[in-house]
């Protein structure tokens, strides 16, 4: 269709488009998908292919078979640590942790016209095929023989836990209630009772949206990265629910900023500082933050510094996103950030450890994948995983 050299090319892509009078800055996928509402058809017809292309989920095949062993089994997909903030497991090979989700009502027949090669069929039931068969990917992943997966999670792990150590009561009654927390924070921010499906349900839209985006300081811009606007909210919405969210919380809130000034006083006194049960200890050129488990979070060569607005932070060495050692600055949401997702690590760690006769063969964040008997119930392992 365009007789590029490399479709795949996003340079040459972009030029190709432009000369055909479709000026475009990036080919991201929301970007594609917002071109395509308005390109003429026979470059709509090149920018759906060139998406499906692109779909890099699909590469994970190619590493299934570079990783799998000689007994068909994948070992060493993950590494201990490797998420040296919060000591959290990496991902590595195949890349476990972020699996595509499947969608497919018949998923049983989509992977039978795939392992016979019947791929006329595929495209013409299923139409776009890269799609398919990235929702795919997770039933390539098959117990031994005369055994069954038992998946088991933590739910809202992440929101417990800040509940729990900011103490923030009128969450963790929710939660002891088996409560909706996205209908009940949209009723706490709105002062009206909200139903999942029922009496201001739409409003639980907007619970869940600030739940995801504001735990840990975030704004009006992290609502945008969540997706707040293509979720239908308009930008004069953003701020008032960021204010709405806070006044809600105040506890973590509160939290926030007690952090901030535990690690600001650890760091300028050279001290020990203590906050909601948690320990800052500034010492041998290092600021070691102490967890409800006893384990420590280490930062090197701490020091206060400027950050982009002018104001004071917490500065230190360490691993950046360009993949180099450099000075990274951080404050007190941050830090409390690196504190929850590290505690709920360790609420992970816990469970494994009580169940190390079972044989867990996957674990993503908060989620456990057991390869277990079949007379083994899931309920039983949701029981064991219960007792903390």
């Amino acid at each position: 269709l365009t007789e590029l050299d490399n479709p795949n090319s996003v340079q040459q892509m972009k030029q190709w488009l432009a000369d055909n009078g479709l000026e475009t800055d990036t080919l991201g996928k929301k970007a594609v998908a917002e071109l395509l509402k308005t390109a003429p058809p026979e470059l709509a017809e090149v920018l759906a292919l060139r998406q499906q292309l692109a779909k890099s989920s699909v590469k994970k095949y190619q590493a299934m078979e570079n990783a799998v062993c000689a007994d068909g089994r994948a070992r060493g997909m993950f590494q201990f640590y490797g998420a040296n903030r919060t000591g959290r497991w990496a991902g590595r090979l195949i890349q476990m942790q972020n699996l595509p989700q499947n969608h497919l009502e018949d998923l049983a027949e989509a992977r039978a016209l795939v392992s016979c090669g019947d791929f006329d069929a595929l495209k013409m039931l299923y139409e776009d095929v890269p799609d398919t068969l990235s929702q795919l990917i997770r039933t390539a992943f098959v117990p031994k023989k005369g055994a069954k997966f038992i998946v088991s999670d933590f739910s809202a792990i992440e929101a417990r836990v800040i509940a729990w150590l900011a103490g923030e009561q009128w969450r963790q009654d929710v939660f002891a209630k088996g409560g909706d927390i996205y209908c009940a924070s949209a009723s706490q921010m709105f002062k009206v009772p909200v139903e999942k499906h029922g009496i201001n349900g739409h409003l639980r839209q907007k619970g869940k949206i600030a739940e995801l985006a504001l735990g840990y300081g975030g704004s009006v811009g992290a609502l945008k990265a969540m997706g707040a606007l293509d979720m239908g909210l308009t930008e004069e919405e953003l701020p008032p629910l960021v204010d709405a969210w806070r006044q809600a919380n105040p506890k973590i809130v509160q939290f926030w900023w007690a952090v901030d000034r535990a690690v600001m006083d650890a760091v300028t006194r050279k001290t020990t500082t203590k906050t909601h049960g948690i320990l800052f200890s500034a010492r041998n050129g290092m600021l070691f933050i102490t967890l409800p488990s006893g384990r420590n979070l280490a930062y090197v060569k701490p020091r206060i510094g400027e950050n982009k607005f002018g104001g004071s932070c917490i500065t230190y060495e360490g691993i950046g996103g360009t993949k180099k050692w450099e000075r990274l600055d951080s404050y007190g949401p941050k830090f409390v950030e690196n504190i929850v997702q590290a505690t709920s690590r360790d609420i992970l760690c816990y469970a494994m450890q009580t169940l190390r006769r079972c044989d867990i063969v996957m674990h993503i964040h908060d989620e456990l994948v057991i390869e277990a008997d079949t007379s083994v119930s899931l309920q039983a392992i949701c029981e064991q995983m219960s007792r903390t």
